[in-house]
């Protein structure tokens, strides 16, 4: 489902051009599950950035159920993000003005992908069925990932990525979402990427790879 080759990118400093990826590579199979770790400032989120078609690389190649997101242009690869990726951040990024019903099925709207049965599963399953009328400021930071995680997956994207999804929370309810992505990304099938400065975390997703100075090595 996914195949990263030869990723590098770097940033221009007052100190000169710093390289953060130096040619990573790994495949991702449909309905699997990598967590990518490293210390904060390893490049984890630039490497989720890369892959999910929000930055461009300097140079190698990101290919999504057989499409060279690098070859495309920005338009079609807008057109890639909102109907083949769905992307959870720590920060949740919920749109304050709309209610947990609104938000849940925002992106899958967007792609003209929104499934009524669908986003009814998904608000059951993810224990939001008495809070689809709130809105984001009037619940707790594990119900907001909650609604997070079911928004990205309404689309029924290929490919989720999760950039430290639990990073907010406390430890039981960073396990109780956890639980529930997994449980919805084998309902669904579509590969998981997660970065993640947790081991603990990192332990319940399939395979495991280090990003260290700008590479990757597996654990």
């Amino acid at each position: 489902m996914l195949r990263v080759e030869g990723l590098c990118k770097s940033y221009s400093t007052p100190q000169g051009r710093i390289a953060v990826l130096r040619g990573v590579g790994f495949t991702l199979a449909a309905g699997a599950s990598l967590a990518l770790t490293g210390e904060s400032g390893s490049g984890k989120s630039t490497l989720l950035h890369l892959v999910g078609a929000l930055d461009d690389a300097d140079s190698g190649e990101v290919v999504l159920d057989g499409v060279a997101l690098t070859l495309l242009s920005e338009h079609a690869r807008a057109a890639v993000r909102r109907e083949k990726i769905g992307v959870v951040f720590q920060q949740f990024n919920l749109i304050p003005s709309l209610t947990v019903a609104e938000n849940l099925g925002f992106q899958a709207r967007l792609a003209g992908r929104y499934d009524p049965a669908w986003q009814d599963e998904l608000t059951h399953r993810l224990g939001l069925a008495a809070l689809v009328t709130r809105y984001p400021e009037e619940l707790s930071g594990g119900q907001q990932q909650r609604v997070a995680i079911g928004r990205a997956l309404a689309v029924r994207p290929k490919l989720l990525l999760a950039d430290e999804p639990t990073g907010n929370l406390d430890e039981a309810s960073g396990d109780n979402v956890m639980s529930l992505a997994l449980e919805l990304v084998a309902a669904t099938g579509c590969a998981f990427l997660m970065a993640t400065h947790s081991e603990r975390l990192a332990a319940r997703l399939q395979r495991r790879v280090r990003l260290e100075s700008g590479l990757l090595a597996a654990q």
